[in-house]
């Protein structure tokens, strides 16, 4: 697995649950959303405490997308339903929760890539009915990613509910991108526009929430110093020549500090160096270490083999060199383990 590459960090082996297992209900979504916002004062968690918050989550996206399990039918689910028409008060759905929502998603939350990552709670629940969060838990919130986490949970349970419910050949799945308001969008069965997540939201995640440029920590939400710019990796003026029409696509966009999109020794309308296609490359690749709708889109973008799609990063570059000869590359690159 490409994705958890050399000496991960924390914050690399948590996006790792959330970008990268194969999911057949939302569950594991709920239980991360849930993990992540309940108060951080005890380190035993029981079941009557995670229950209902968990089942909550669950049930408010149920109110916009009503797939959450690949399967025909789901009990656990049809209590949610039941909650949202008013049929089920707090304490069933907490009960119904307890009962039915937990049966296999705590023992198989750390399952990636058919291994186990380090773990960030120890389920007891055949002792307390409970689990016990641990220091690796806690040390997610020491860094700069604390605000990023929920986001990407949120962002990537709207791309996974979003691909489970398209009547659609896979192979024809594609995430397009609104650059005004910096939405990733998908067209239905119908040929309906329908809006999935912030831009930022869905693709900060793939770059660990680094600069893709730069790798200096990156916040998703306006407003903050750090806060991130999508960029265009190879320039949008390059969208008026026939041979750079899919410049707006998913593939050619990335998240960037502002100080390297249009700081003062910014890349503004400028190629990036030859091997910032190499680590873009790699992060294509991360999408299609993932699944629909996102790597779909990059296997029908770039293309459907490595050499494939090594061949068309390579060419697009050789001729954006060709229409725009000055290059770029940052002041400095920040290193750390992620």
């Amino acid at each position: 697995m490409n994705f958890i590459d050399h000496n991960p960090s924390l914050e690399t082996y948590w996006r790792s649950i959330i970008l990268l297992g194969r999911n057949v209900a939302s569950y594991k979504f709920s239980l991360a959303k849930t993990l992540l916002e309940i108060p951080k004062n005890k380190t035993e968690i029981i079941l009557e405490d995670l229950a209902l918050p968990f089942a909550l989550n669950i049930c408010d996206h149920l109110k916009t997308n009503d797939k959450q399990h690949t399967g025909p039918s789901n009990k656990f689910l049809s209590f949610c339903r039941e909650y949202n028409k008013n049929q089920v008060n707090d304490n069933e759905l907490k009960k119904h929760s307890i009962k039915h929502g937990f049966t296999y998603v705590l023992d198989a939350f750390h399952n990636v890539a058919g291994g186990e990552v380090p773990r960030f709670f120890e389920n007891v629940k055949n002792s307390n009915r409970g689990i016990i969060l641990t220091d690796n838990f806690y040390k997610l919130f020491e860094g700069e990613q604390e605000k990023n986490l929920n986001l990407e949970v949120n962002s990537r349970w709207k791309l996974w509910e979003t691909a489970i419910s398209l009547k659609i050949n896979p192979n024809l799945v594609e995430i397009n991108s609104d650059l005004q308001n910096e939405v990733l969008y998908i067209f239905n069965d119908k040929n309906r526009r329908i809006d999935v997540t912030s831009s930022r939201d869905g693709l900060n995640g793939y770059q660990k929430g680094k600069c893709f440029y730069c790798q200096r920590n990156i916040q998703i939400e306006k407003g903050y110093e750090n806060s991130c710019d999508v960029d265009h990796f190879f320039p949008h003026r390059l969208k008026s020549s026939s041979e750079f029409l899919n410049i707006n696509q998913v593939w050619n966009l990335v998240l960037s500090c502002k100080e390297c999109n249009r700081g003062t020794l910014g890349k503004f309308d400028k190629i990036p160096e030859i091997i910032f296609v190499e680590n873009l490359n790699k992060r294509n690749n991360y999408y299609i270490e993932s699944h629909h709708p996102l790597r779909e889109t990059i296997l029908n973008q770039t293309g459907r083999t490595i050499n494939d799609r090594k061949i068309f990063l390579n060419k697009f570059y050789k001729d954006a060199v060709n229409k725009i000869p000055a290059k770029w590359k940052p002041k400095e690159i920040f290193r750390d383990n992620s």
